[in-house]
């Protein structure tokens, strides 16, 4: 429990400073790929891997961990490339994603970098819409792809994005007096689901794909004439962004006298103790894992049986 407490104090040190660590890693060749630290649970040599009947050819198999079985995918293939063949040097990535654990294969792990939200740019502009990029950034020089896993696992398992008829029925009840939604995410995937769960309810959104948008959308609400809670209901911010991360993003937010009574739910697929120390630090209101379209549609719903000055800070 101690080393428990000491690494969540250690990792919100850099919360609402806009960094970030990245582990880098390799699939073929040289090229560097990224993952945020916060998802990654640890790093492991692959061990041998049983063969699941009938799966995917992507699922190379899963491992048994101290009780628990773990699928392994296959990075490289995942991204349509080559499969790693060489298992015995390669390794496993255990990461936290959508409320699961999976592991994902890759041929080397580099090191862990520590880095500025500043320096993460979102993909070249021209890369086609069937790429996996969620972001690029630099490290000695060389390019570090930071890979759009949510994405990833949406083509393997798929995502449920129907709100359930109880919750539809609910909503009709109390989102008469609910506004525009502000949703940030860098995902085109996350936010393609955020959008159908809220048009499912009837809740209008502005869409934008990082904090520092998402700022500048807010401050623009601030500077017109009228109050902001009259215009917006709700900013759901995703917490890995470029340019800006939603912690710095909910700081900002809590520092600006027409903006700090915005209710601010951070929706993310990162998980755990950890963000839970996070989000009553920068004084978001509440985190909501992805992905479950009742649970964002009920957080939703929630807001608004809730008094404006109700956040964390």
């Amino acid at each position: 429990m101690a080393n428990v407490l000491y690494e969540v104090d250690r990792r919100t040190q850099i919360v609402g400073e806009n960094r970030l660590e990245l582990l880098l890693f390799r699939l073929h060749g040289d090229q560097l790929y990224g993952i945020n630290v916060f998802k990654v649970q640890e790093v492991i040599r692959c061990p041998k891997l049983t063969h699941i009947p009938n799966s995917k050819e992507i699922v190379r198999g899963i491992a048994s961990m101290r009780g628990r079985t773990i699928p392994v995918i296959d990075l490289g293939l995942a991204l349509g490339r080559p499969a790693i063949e060489d298992q015995s040097s390669a390794y496993i990535i255990i990461a936290d994603y959508y409320r699961s654990v999976q592991g994902f294969l890759v041929s080397g792990v580099d090191r862990i970098v520590n880095m500025n939200w500043e320096d993460i740019l979102p993909p070249p502009k021209g890369t086609g819409r069937r790429h996996y990029l969620t972001a690029v950034t630099n490290v000695d020089n060389k390019i570090v792809e930071i890979i759009d896993l949510e994405k990833v696992l949406h083509e393997i398992t798929g995502i449920k994005v129907e709100v359930s008829q109880q919750v539809v029925s609910d909503s009709k009840d109390v989102l008469s007096c609910v506004k525009t939604v502000l949703v940030a995410d860098d995902s085109t995937v996350a936010r393609k689901h955020i959008k159908r769960t809220l048009d499912q309810i009837g809740v209008e959104c502005v869409l934008v794909k990082d904090g520092k948008e998402a700022l500048e959308y807010l401050e623009k609400i601030a500077d017109a004439p009228g109050l902001v809670n009259d215009k917006l209901s709700v900013v759901v911010s995703d917490i890995e962004m470029p340019n800006m991360d939603g912690y710095t993003l909910t700081t900002m937010i809590r520092q600006n006298p027409k903006l700090k009574d915005l209710h601010v739910i951070l929706h993310t697929s990162l998980s755990g103790i950890f963000n839970h120390a996070m989000v009553e630090k920068v004084g978001a209101n509440e985190f909501v894992p992805k992905f479950n379209a009742d649970d964002l549609a009920n957080a939703i719903i929630a807001v608004v049986d809730r008094p404006v000055t109700d956040h964390a800070a």
